[in-house]
């Protein structure tokens, strides 16, 4: 299986901070930090950058227990995800842990959106144009996103236990804004990454002060895990409805 490799450089980590008001003179100013970087795709059969070096989502988790939990159960976020052109828009979301997705249906013909991978195992059932069905994502991980009629419609939605999240552009540029100062455990995902070297890319940030942080992370990337999948019966795709209209 051909063999690529990932290096995310994180640029710096720069503090701000705002101007307290002279209403409030005695509140001390929020420190806020901004971690930025680049991303690169590099095959290992090769020293050509890959051009396109999206969807490589990187996020912060606090180390704080009590403050993820009591984050989870607070957040009711609202994302939606629509369905169009036999497409899921967009087809990578991140939400953190505990957010609803509206899926839409914006196609004259029906769909159905269901996931049995990982993360949040759900099936929408079929629902007409015009229609428009919720989940709530409480678990963190991803989520794959196929339609049992449409096998061509693929996505992914990334529930992550933080607010603190970016996903890189197609440059490799991302940007995490607003972290405040504390203890976080910096993560990495990418689609065509196994679980277990994903989890050999977390490390320890300390948000503390305004000297910056530089890191490298490299990680081997087989091909997409999903790039042929079954409809939700765990069966091939009937050729003739493929063909059809709908």
């Amino acid at each position: 299986m051909e063999k690529s490799s990932i290096t995310i450089a994180v640029i710096g980590l720069a503090l701000l901070a705002p101007v307290a008001s002279a209403q409030t003179p005695n509140v001390a100013p929020t420190i806020t930090a901004t971690l930025a970087g680049d991303v690169t795709l590099i095959p290992s059969n090769s020293d050509q950058r890959v051009k396109d070096a999206s969807g490589v989502v990187v996020w912060l988790s606090r180390l704080d227990l009590a403050h993820l939990a009591r984050a989870n159960a607070e957040n009711q976020q609202h994302f939606r995800v629509v369905q169009h052109n036999k497409r899921f828009e967009p087809s990578l979301l991140v939400v953190p842990v505990g957010s609803t997705v509206d899926f839409p249906n914006l196609d004259p013909w029906f769909h159905n959106v269901f996931s049995l991978y990982q993360g949040k195992r759900f099936d929408l059932g079929l629902y007409q144009a015009g229609a428009q069905k919720s989940i709530r994502f409480d678990r963190p991980g991803p989520s794959y996103l196929f339609c049992n009629i449409h096998p061509e419609m693929t996505g992914v939605i990334l529930a992550v236990g933080s607010e603190f999240f970016a996903t890189s552009d197609k440059a490799g540029h991302y940007s995490v804004a607003g972290i405040p100062p504390g203890r976080y455990m910096l993560h990495v995902w990418y689609e065509s990454a196994t679980a277990e070297t994903l989890q050999a890319l977390e490390r320890l940030v300390v948000v503390d002060s305004g000297n910056p942080l530089f890191t490298a992370i490299a990680i081997h990337v087989t091909k997409p895990m999903h790039s042929e999948h079954k409809n939700k019966y765990g069966e091939k795709y009937d050729p003739d409805a493929v063909k059809t209209v709908y």
